[in-house]
């Protein structure tokens, strides 16, 4: 699944071709995304000037001229593709938009699954989000605050959008090896000299991480646990260890996560 990173990187690719043009056309090809954008909400777009494009948490928000907001969401497998309206489809080409320049972005996902949605107001359909990882508003006391009803363990409550937006699985168990946190610690019994440094870990490992998929070869080796059972960890010498956890992955080193 795309990451914060690799979402980021699509909003400035999608930024830098849309913002400020007009949506000519929209064509919708997949039945699955009709139920988020119908032919009425596909009307409503054409003749659109978009005025920017952000991100929130995994979510890309297209800001409209007329006040509205199309909302995007990856999921799985999502991506923009730019191009011609003249250059044969893209493969897995799930929705495109026609600009006044010339040019077409598509939405391509093998799955199917991502989404497109227009909005009078993009709090109506995205998620409850807590804060970015950049926000000066995330401090340690802020992060107790989120954590401190949570029964279970630190790691799978990183995933939930609601403690901090856009942290996934593979950079949760990154920044907890570069905070020296274990995974399975009780998320409220952190307390605020490990929250800050598990802060300081996130905007870190986001800070570095590649722009690209991380499938690619480029971003494995950088990993220092993720994806890496059974090799020693980059820092002790122990051996990376892989759990289940809320069914994810978590790869961490018991030797020095402590």
């Amino acid at each position: 699944m795309p990451e914060l990173p690799e979402v980021e990187h699509a909003a400035r690719v999608l930024r830098a071709a849309i913002a400020g043009r007009r949506i000519v056309r929209v064509r919708v090809l997949h039945p699955a995304l009709r139920r988020k954008l119908p032919p009425s909400a596909q009307r409503r777009l054409a003749g659109r000037v978009v005025r920017d494009v952000v991100r929130r948490g995994k979510h890309q928000v297209l800001h409209l001229d007329n006040g509205t907001a199309l909302v995007a969401h990856f999921r799985m497998t999502g991506d923009w593709s730019i191009g011609g309206v003249d250059d044969a489809r893209e493969p897995y080409a799930r929705a495109e938009l026609e600009l006044d320049d010339g040019r077409r972005v598509t939405l391509a996902d093998s799955r199917a699954l991502a989404t497109l949605t227009l909005a009078a107001d993009p709090a109506d359909v995205l998620p409850v989000l807590g804060p970015e990882p950049d926000d000066p508003a995330l401090t340690p006391a802020s992060l107790a605050a989120s954590l401190a009803r949570r029964r279970g363990a630190i790691k799978p409550a990183l995933l939930d959008q609601r403690v901090i937006a856009g942290v996934g699985n593979i950079y949760a168990a990154e920044a907890l090896w570069r905070a020296r946190i274990d995974p399975r610690t009780p998320a409220r019994s952190l307390g605020a000299a490990r929250l800050k440094r598990l802060i300081a870990a996130i905007r870190t490992v986001l800070r570095r991480a590649p722009a690209g998929r991380y499938q690619t070869e480029v971003a494995v080796s950088r990993w220092n646990v993720y994806d890496r059972e059974g090799l020693t960890c980059r820092r002790c010498g122990g051996t990376v260890k892989r759990i289940a956890q809320a069914g994810r992955s978590t790869y961490f080193c018991p030797k020095c996560q402590t």
